[in-house]
């Protein structure tokens, strides 16, 4: 399965949570909102995917704002930040749905991409981090970059 480049990704994700497991799911669209988000324009910001219990479990991506491909040729009651249905198996939703009633978990939304012409959403079982956690990721990062930089200066 080739992976295009990816459309959007939700850096503030890797920031803010602590993945813990990675799922990969379809998305259900209009047209406009696929080309739309093929050119690059979609919001992954303060979105999250939640379970629904209609007849059976379902899982949606909300929050997401997906701007009309042509603003001046938009339906009139287009919404950008409606909710989103997301494609998975049956077996996947039941895993899921187990995982998702444990305490502290959420389900964030990583990145959206295109996959053989399709759009993708990668979404990640998450635990929120505390302050403390967050402060040690910025230390590490930047003795990273230090590292970095001073072999880049003697090669």
């Amino acid at each position: 399965m080739a992976k295009t480049p990816i459309v959007i990704e939700n850096k503030r994700a890797y920031y803010d949570y602590e993945i813990i497991e990675k799922f990969e799911a379809g998305l259900v669209l209009n047209g406009q909102e696929v080309k739309s988000i093929k050119s690059g324009r979609i919001n992954l910001n303060a979105s999250y995917v939640v379970f629904y219990h209609q007849p059976g479990p379902e899982l949606y991506l909300i929050g997401a704002n997906v701007p009309p491909y042509q603003p001046k040729n938009a339906l009139r009651d287009y919404n950008e930040k409606r909710s989103r249905k997301l494609l998975l198996k049956k077996k996947e939703i039941r895993y899921l749905e187990g995982k998702s009633g444990q305490k502290g978990l959420t389900f964030i939304p990583l990145k959206v991409y295109t996959s053989n012409g399709k759009v993708k959403l990668e979404f990640a079982l998450a635990r929120g981090k505390k302050a403390y956690d967050k402060r040690d990721t910025l230390k590490k990062r930047d003795i990273k970059r230090e590292i970095e930089g001073a072999l880049k200066i003697r090669g």
